[in-house]
């Protein structure tokens, strides 16, 4: 079974953000945990410039700490399939 993560726009409030980024000299990513998602921070971690393998490998085990979600921004389309599935949430609520 593969990774699921959400794609998002932006960094979300409750959740650890990976946001990849493609510029001249390679693929990036970086970690943002804000203060909010979890009641220990006492601020916002930001990473420095990761690869983006890494980034994914950090914000799981970080995740996996905090029992946070994990999602991912990708403006500029660079996310390979092995690394887990993307999708959209739709915005409609499950009910039942």
């Amino acid at each position: 079974m593969s990774n699921l993560f959400e794609q998002v726009d932006d960094p979300v409030a409750d959740a650890i953000t990976v946001a990849l980024e493609q510029r001249i000299d390679g693929q990036w990513a970086k970690i943002l945990c804000p203060k909010t998602a979890h009641s220990e921070l006492d601020e916002d971690k930001i990473s420095g410039d990761l690869a983006p393998t890494d980034a994914l490998s950090s914000a799981v085990k970080l995740a996996n700490l905090l029992k946070l979600e994990i999602v991912i921004q990708d403006r500029d389309h660079i996310w390979k399939k092995e690394w887990g599935e993307l999708f959209r949430d739709d915005g409609e609520a499950d009910e039942g």
